[in-house]
Order: C-alpha cells, then sequence, then structure tokens
C-alpha cells in the first residue's frame, strides 16, 4: 500500500514530467530524503539523477539548492523546469552582480521560486553567503558528488564550502548525486557533507544491454569501418584532441558514413547545429572530445567507439555508458595500441608539473591580470589557455595541468567554455516608461515590443535573440543593437549581449608566488591516487582474461559479479571451449574408427557423452578433411 508521500511524489511525477512510474531505485531515494534523511544516491549515467532532487524539491516546497560544476548542464535543467512551469534561475562564474542579485532577489522574494543551482565557488562568495540565511531553504542537492573527495578523479576544493553551510540549515536533507564512486570515496562523500548516518542507494553499474569491447589494432580506422558497418544505428567516436575529431569525421566522410565532429573551441552556434543534427538522426556519427556528452541523454545510441584511451576508468564508464539507454543491445568497444600506452602514461607525467612551475603560472597570472597583493579574492576575469601558453612559453598540457594543479589547492578555477545568450532586465517600471515615452519617440514602438516579446522582464533578466526582434520591427539586426544599447544608455533597463568566452575566478586573495602554500604530501598524495588510476586502466586495457563487465563493476566495488557472456574476454573463453570440446570429440571419434567400428556405431557409442549435434558437425568436418570415409 501506497504512502501518502509515495502517492504525492507519483502525483508529481505525472504532472510534471508524464511519466507513471518511477525508473528502479528512484522512489527509494526520494522517498529517503521526504524523510529528511541525508542521503548518497549512486546511479549510472542516465540512470535519471535529476528526478531524484527535483521530485522532492517540489514536494517540500520552499527552495532547493542545487550545487554542480557543469554549467552548461545547470542552464539546461533551468531551461527544463521553466518549461515545465518551475520557477528555477542558476547562479555561476561570468554573471554580472546586477543579475546575480536578481536572482537572488527572486530567490528570497517569491513564494513560487523552487530551484537556486549555483556552481561550487559561488558558496564562498560574500553576495552569496550574505543572503543564504534569508532564503527559504528546505533541501540541498549536490550533483557530481565525487567533487568533494580528495580520493576521487575529480576533486574541486569549492566542494568543501557545502558542509559550511549546512548549520544554517540544520534540518535540511542532503542529497549527494553521483555516476561513478568507488567505495573508499563513497566513505569519504558522506564524511565531507556530514552526513548524520551511512545512508547509501546504490544502483548496479552493471549494463546487461551494454557490451563492452576492447580490440589490439593497429589500423584502427579500418576497424572503425568495419564496426559501423556491422552494427546499425547512432553512435559517438571519441577521441583526445580537437584536431583529431575533425580528421576522424572526415575520414568517415569520405567513406560513406554521416558524420560531424565536435568540441568545446566551436562557436556555440556550431556546436549547437552539430548536436542537434546528431540528436534527431540527420548525422549518424559525432567525433568528439570528452567535452560532448554532459546532459546529453539520447537513448539509441547503439555503439560508443574509443580511438584513444581515457585517463580514468570513471571517465571510460561515463563515457561508454552513454550506448543503449534505450535498454536496447548495443557495444562500447576501445581500440588501442602500443603507442596509445605509452601516450597514457607521458600524459601522466606531463599532468604533474613541478611546484615551481605551478607557482611560475601563478605569478603570471596575477600580473596579467594586474591583481594587487592581498586583492583578487572571487574575481572573475576573461581567459585564454592557448594564448597563456604562447606567452609563458609553456607546453599547453604542461600549462593546462598547471592550472588543475592550482584549481585543486582552491587558489582559483577555470570555467568550462560558456556560451551566454544576450538578455534584458528592465529597471524603470510601467509607470517611468509613460514618462520616457514622449522624450524619446522613436523607442516607443521598440520598448512596447520588447515588453510583449518577453514576460517576466520587470522581475528578472530574461534571455533575447536580437534576430528574432530584428524580423518582427523589421530592422536589421545592427539597429536592433544600437536601440538595446541607446535604452542601457538611459537606464530603461539592463542589457547583456551574447558573448562566449572561457572564463578564471580566483577564489583567494593575492598571495607572493613564494608564499602559495602547497603540501609536498599533498602533492606526492595526489600523484600516487593518480598513478593507481592510470594503472587502472591500463589493467583494464591490457587483461584478456577477466570479463570486461566484472572488471569495471570490480573497480566500483561490485565484487561478486558473474561475467556478461558478450564481451571480447567472454567470447574468447567461449571459443576456446568450444576448440577443447571439438578436439577432445575429435579424439574419441578416432579412437572407436580405428577399432573398424562403422559411423552409425560411433554416433551411438558416444551419444551419452557428448551432444549428438556436435558429434554429427565433427563428423561432418572429419570427413571433409579425408579423416574419415563415409
Amino acid at each position: 500500500m501506497k504512502t501518502e508521500k509515495s502517492i504525492l511524489a507519483h502525483d508529481i511525477l505525472k504532472r510534471y514530467w508524464g511519466y507513471p512510474e518511477f525508473r528502479p531505485l528512484q522512489e527509494e531515494i526520494i522517498l529517503s530524503v521526504l524523510d529528511g534523511r541525508d542521503t548518497l544516491a549512486l546511479l549510472p549515467t542516465g540512470g535519471g539523477k535529476s528526478v531524484c532532487f527535483q521530485v522532492p524539491a517540489l514536494a517540500l516546497g520552499g527552495v532547493c539548492i542545487v550545487v554542480t560544476p557543469l554549467v552548461s548542464l545547470m542552464k539546461d535543467q533551468v531551461a527544463h523546469l521553466k518549461a515545465n512551469g518551475i520557477k528555477a534561475a542558476a547562479i555561476y562564474s561570468g554573471l554580472s552582480r546586477e543579475e546575480i542579485l536578481s536572482v537572488m532577489s527572486n530567490a528570497l522574494y517569491d513564494p513560487d521560486f523552487r530551484f537556486l543551482y549555483v556552481s561550487p565557488e559561488r558558496l564562498r562568495t560574500e553576495t552569496f553567503l550574505l543572503n543564504l540565511p534569508k532564503i527559504p531553504v528546505r533541501m540541498i542537492a549536490v550533483d557530481e558528488a565525487h567533487c568533494i573527495s580528495q580520493w576521487g578523479y575529480d576533486f574541486r576544493p569549492p566542494y568543501l564550502q557545502i558542509a559550511e553551510i549546512r548549520p544554517l540549515f540544520p534540518e535540511v536533507p542532503v542529497l549527494a548525486l553521483t555516476a561513478t564512486a568507488t567505495p573508499e570515496v563513497v566513505r569519504d562523500i558522506q564524511q565531507k557533507l556530514r552526513f548524520k548516518e551511512e545512508n547509501v542507494f546504490q544502483k548496479s553499474f552493471k549494463r546487461d544491454n551494454l557490451t563492452y569491447f576492447v580490440v589490439k589494432e593497429s589500423d584502427k580506422n579500418g576497424r572503425m569501418l568495419r564496426i559501423m558497418q556491422r552494427y546499425p544505428g547512432t553512435g559517438v567516436v571519441y577521441v583526445r584532441n580537437r584536431r583529431k575529431t575533425q580528421e576522424v569525421a572526415e575520414f568517415l566522410q569520405q567513406n560513406g558514413i554521416s558524420a560531424d565532429y565536435y568540441h568545446a573551441g566551436l562557436e556555440a552556434r556550431a556546436r549547437d547545429r552539430k548536436q542537434d543534427a546528431w540528436m534527431t538522426g540527420k548525422t549518424r556519427v559525432i567525433v568528439a572530445t570528452n567535452a560532448f556528452g554532459m546532459g546529453i541523454d539520447k537513448p539509441d545510441v547503439r555503439f560508443v567507439v574509443h580511438l584513444d584511451i581515457p585517463d580514468t576508468l570513471e571517465a571510460y564508464f561515463q563515457e561508454a555508458g552513454r550506448g543503449g539507454r534505450d535498454l536496447k543491445p548495443s557495444v562500447a568497444i576501445l581500440l588501442y595500441d602500443e603507442y596509445d600506452l605509452r601516450q597514457l602514461r607521458r600524459n601522466f607525467t606531463l599532468s604533474f608539473p613541478t611546484l615551481e612551475k605551478v607557482r611560475e603560472v601563478y605569478e603570471y597570472l596575477c600580473q596579467y591580470y594586474k591583481i594587487p597583493m592581498g586583492d583578487g579574492k572571487n574575481r572573475t576575469y576573461p581567459f585564454s589557455l592557448s594564448q597563456h601558453a604562447r606567452e609563458l612559453k609553456m607546453d599547453a598540457a604542461q600549462y593546462y595541468n598547471a592550472l588543475k594543479f592550482l584549481e585543486k589547492t582552491g587558489s582559483l578555477v577555470v570555467s568550462e567554455h560558456l556560451r551566454e545568450r544576450s538578455k534584458i532586465h528592465f529597471k524603470m517600471d510601467g509607470e517611468e516608461l509613460m514618462r520616457y515615452y514622449p522624450l524619446h519617440p522613436q523607442l516607443e514602438e521598440f520598448v512596447k515590443l520588447l515588453l510583449r516579446s518577453y514576460a517576466g522582464v520587470f522581475t528578472q533578466f530574461v534571455n533575447i535573440q536580437e534576430e528574432v526582434l530584428a524580423q518582427r520591427a523589421g530592422l536589421t539586426v545592427a539597429q536592433v543593437e544600437e536601440n538595446l544599447k541607446a535604452l542601457r544608455a538611459d537606464k530603461v533597463l539592463s542589457y547583456e549581449p551574447q558573448s562566449e568566452i572561457p572564463l578564471i575566478m580566483f577564489l583567494e586573495n593575492r598571495v607572493e608566488a613564494k608564499h602559495l602554500f602547497f603540501d609536498p604530501k599533498d602533492y606526492d598524495d595526489r600523484k600516487q591516487r593518480a598513478q593507481e588510476r592510470l594503472e587502472a586502466v591500463i589493467r583494464y586495457v591490457t587483461t584478456d582474461h577477466i570479463c570486461r563487465s566484472r572488471q569495471l563493476l570490480s573497480y566500483f566495488g561490485e565484487t561478486k559479479s558473474t561475467p556478461c557472456g558478450s564481451c571480447d574476454v567472454c567470447l574468447a573463453r567461449k571459443k576456446r571451449m568450444r576448440q577443447e570440446q571439438e578436439d577432445e570429440i575429435r579424439k574419441a571419434i578416432t579412437d572407436l574408427y580405428q577399432q573398424d567400428v562403422t559411423l552409425r556405431e560411433i554416433l551411438d557409442r558416444l551419444a551419452g557423452r557428448y551432444a549428438e549435434d556436435d558429434l554429427l558437425e565433427t563428423m561432418r568436418q572429419m570427413v571433409e578433411d579425408g579423416a574419415l570415409l563415409h
């Protein structure tokens, strides 16, 4: 019999998402949160994590704080929630102070506001911390929760701040979610988030419909083509660098495969166009770096091919797991050669620059952005990795990894490559506009067009499209932009033009580089953990006697799984067993045949020991080989 809370959860699921039932474990996780318990949910990629916090948040009322490092994902989820009539907003690096205050105002004063998404570094800012205690928070959701653990593969120090805000809301439950965590990381997440008691819901990482293959192959392109000929349907090919995405896509096109390439360096409209073409089936194969996939839920991906070895099994499991979300048979195939293994070890060496190099990068950044000593905390600047690497005369990979180390010390954070659409927010109210029109008659119709086109512009920033406005107003895009800038100058509205730049945010005030604190033991520990993750990947790739699925499950703590029966290792074992049995049957037939026993008599004598079909097939082959006479 369903409880009152269960009925409420199902009603919300049906009303907002249109689903009659929850997926496995979702309801148990939701009811745990509704009972006020801190909860850790381990659900594999595509397991429906967002429903696990959105449903209980709506049931609890008030505001749910959602912490996630994936800005593109939070923007996508905010858009989906708004499309379902649920009020939500996001705060992340790159927003103006005015935009942040507008979002905070809605969270504070709008009784229907439900979801406030924040990137972890925003938890440390004065504006956020000043307003947070006044917000009616009823739940805290922590996505990508493995980022809070220094033992995890993607540790981010700002995540540690989450525990610091818990005393403000002592009765509010925390729901932590992740798709990949080892047993050690599972324990660490609960400790770092100050769970009142251990409480873990873990769906098995086993994917019965997804078959893993690892193939040592010198002709990767040829093998990739054969894979696509064998497995019809949509697919993803993952490669390590941007240049290679285009090269592989062009190779596929030349061989009659509908393919395109994708990486974070592409202009936003190009990325959207390519992604949409693949999502709708116009493009069969997308060749991409690991920038592709987060938040993309295409159910009918039949194959995922890796032409380069990922750095961690966590990354591989997530990327491979984008196949077969519709629960139909799919394959994940990793192609490698000896060069790939050498390259993997070289990349590991580059990923741990000397502490002197890290200090050099820190000093360069502070000077480049003209940050005074003792200043800079929470300041954000546009960022260009390639330009900085050139000016430092440093290998781009080495520079990138020095930045990643500075991130892990909590000194700064570099945002993902973001696209910000143009947006407006009216400062003048209706009465003020009536006084403005007679003084600026040339802008009156344009202002009224804005008000007709976009709802909510008086209470929050609203995304706009200059091209659409130009069509409606019979103007050029340039004229629309001029009008918007004029209205901004007259303080009628705030106007933020479209931009697309990575950003760097300093989390602490500048100190002298020589005083930048690095714990040598911490550095060595991180390196040791990374070395262990590297060796785990290499073992997975080179071990050909343990089922692929069992290897992956064992890495994530599931040590009692059974062989999948369909991966390259299991198929090879079956083939060996068949060969061994065939050799045994051949010997038994030969022994009897040499005793002048007829074929019919041989069949009768061996019928109790071997299957009749196996006996007949072996006899047929022996006759064809000349080992037996008719």
